[in-house]
């Protein structure tokens, strides 16, 4: 009888080894990824970044920033072809846990209206709509606002 292998996944700590492989993942996933320099300047910050890894290879990560008694999801992804397997999810929860253990009151974030898969996960966690961004993201054939979502612990 043969054992079935159970994938590994580990949530540990984005390093900066870690970032040509975050910015590959980036550039497929988004047509306005965020930068190399953007990754280093929130890893130099200090800010909250895990990385969830499946069998040793990176496949998400995210950026967490603090201000009294709130946090900011600056960006929360997973490779594509890990999407739609609830790493995400997991990854979200992981984030809200952590703030709240930080002491955060609540928690905001900014999201596109065209990144359906987006809207539903952070709706199905609580997030509500307090807001909007105008012309905050640049987008193919001019700019796209930004839905700004809250969660109140």
């Amino acid at each position: 009888m043969s054992a079935v292998m159970r994938p590994r996944i580990v949530l540990d700590t984005l390093a900066e080894e870690d970032l040509p492989d975050v910015v590959r993942i980036e550039r497929a996933i988004y047509p306005f990824p965020w930068t190399l320099g953007n990754f280093r300047d929130s890893i130099a910050a200090g800010y909250h970044c895990p990385a969830l890894r499946l069998d040793g290879k990176l496949i998400g990560y995210a950026v967490m920033m603090f201000g009294p008694d709130e946090a900011h999801l600056l960006n929360l992804s997973v490779a594509e072809q890990q999407q739609r397997h609830g790493y995400g999810e997991f990854m979200l929860r992981q984030l809200l846990r952590v703030a709240r253990e930080r002491g955060a009151q609540r928690m905001f974030l900014e999201v596109r209206p065209s990144n359906a898969p987006a809207l539903a996960l952070y709706a199905k966690h609580g997030f509500a709509e307090i807001g909007r961004r105008r012309d905050y993201y640049p987008a193919h054939g001019g700019r796209e606002d930004a839905i700004v979502l809250a969660l109140d612990f």
